[in-house]
């Protein structure tokens, strides 16, 4: 850790202990402020979760959705029972296995002890405690619930680093503890355990359905991305993301969001909602081989070129070698194809740096679903507003 930043500038560099920068944005959490800070998975940006007034603070710094639920985090086991009415023993074996990690469990809340923006007026609450010492430090210091959905404005990719909070909410939060970059990359899992002990996976993140059911011995449900309906890459027509628009909402991930409006409010952050998109076009492309992704691809992107676009394409680096030289104006790798890891924890940070090199027009590989490529899956295909364009 570093700095505290406010509305986008440093207050304090670190001079001496970190504490003392603890127990200044401590202060600011109790006195109703929000702060953004880091975590395993990516930068939170965190309020009081009692406090209704910090809550709608949050909402209105990110354009969140007001149905979107929250995240509460935590930093000891026993903080949870004043949160919950109970914890399932399936729910008791996940925590002493991940806790603190990129787990989030939904149980039934306690009522009366959170804002009900916390919970969008649901009977359940998500919680985890995170896997970091700049965190776990924050929380302990608080002595708070806090509330922290991932510190972006809504519908962008989530920060991993401080510099990216800032580039997104510099002037409409409190501040900013500075960790340096996250580790894993991808937001935490989030899981409900049924009444009969079985897991339903609400979002795939940094814990994988293997891990999970190492620990249940029952395989979890809901922990693939849905199969998305894919535009052919033949005929005459270049097959096109859906056009951006100001906030980096394609079309069709417009149109999902206005679909989703109506119904119900999503048990977990992550379930209703366009995400994570860059501000250009973003589409997927998957195939039967490699070779036949690089094809299509090359093609599109060449195709997009000629007709104005400035291109982007994120890849797995054992593919770089079966594109042409260039094969877009901004090429990013998400790292080995075999470490997947690598992928998660580069995601985000390629897809702003396809915003930064102003590109238009963006396609991104597939990779396989299995393990932590269902998160990254899940996080392109929210990205990509499910569009996605089969090489065959």
């Amino acid at each position: 850790m570093r700095h505290v930043f406010a509305d986008g500038k440093a207050i304090g560099p670190l001079n001496g202990s970190d504490s003392e920068i603890i127990a200044e944005a401590a202060a600011m959490l109790r006195s109703g402020e929000t702060v953004a800070f880091p975590t395993e998975t990516v930068y939170g940006l965190g309020a009081d979760a009692r406090n209704t007034a910090a809550v709608e603070a949050v909402f209105a710094a990110k354009g969140r959705p007001s149905d979107n639920p929250l995240i509460v985090h935590i930093a000891r086991r026993s903080d949870l029972e004043a949160l919950v009415t109970e914890v399932h023993p399936v729910a008791s074996a996940l925590i002493g296995a991940f806790w603190p990690g990129p787990l989030t469990l939904v149980l039934p809340v306690r009522p009366g002890v959170l804002s009900p923006l916390v919970t969008a007026g649901l009977d359940t609450v998500g919680v985890r405690m995170p896997d970091h010492p700049v965190a776990l430090a924050l929380l302990r210091a608080a002595d708070c619930p806090v509330a922290a959905p991932s510190a972006n404005r809504s519908g962008r990719p989530s920060p991993t680093l401080a510099a990216h909070v800032l580039e997104d909410l510099a002037g409409y939060i409190g501040g900013v503890l500075d960790g340096g970059a996250a580790g894993v990359g991808l937001e935490s899992t989030v899981v409900q355990v049924q009444p009969d002990g079985t897991v339903a996976v609400l979002r795939p993140g940094g814990i994988t359905a293997e891990q999970l059911a190492a620990v249940t011995g029952t395989a979890a449900a809901g922990a693939e991305p849905a199969a998305p309906s894919a535009a052919p890459s033949g005929g005459g027509s270049v097959p096109v993301p859906p056009a951006a628009v100001p906030g980096g909402m394609g079309g069709a991930g417009a149109a999902a969001q206005a679909d989703a409006g109506s119904s119900p409010a999503p048990r977990a952050p992550g379930m209703k909602y366009t995400h994570y998109a860059p501000r250009g076009a973003l589409g997927i492309v998957r195939g039967s081989s490699a070779q036949r992704v690089a094809e299509t691809a090359a093609k599109l992107l060449q195709a997009a070129q000629r007709d104005g676009a400035v291109t982007g394409l994120l890849l797995f680096e054992e593919h770089r070698a079966l594109y042409p030289a260039d094969p877009a104006a901004c090429v990013v790798s998400l790292g080995s194809l075999a470490s997947p890891e690598e992928a998660a924890r580069f995601l985000y940070a390629a897809l702003r740096r396809c915003d930064e090199a102003g590109a238009t027009y963006i396609l991104a590989e597939a990779c396989p679903v299995t393990g932590l490529g269902a998160a990254i899956m899940n996080r392109l295909m929210k990205a990509a507003g499910e569009t996605v364009i089969d090489a065959g």
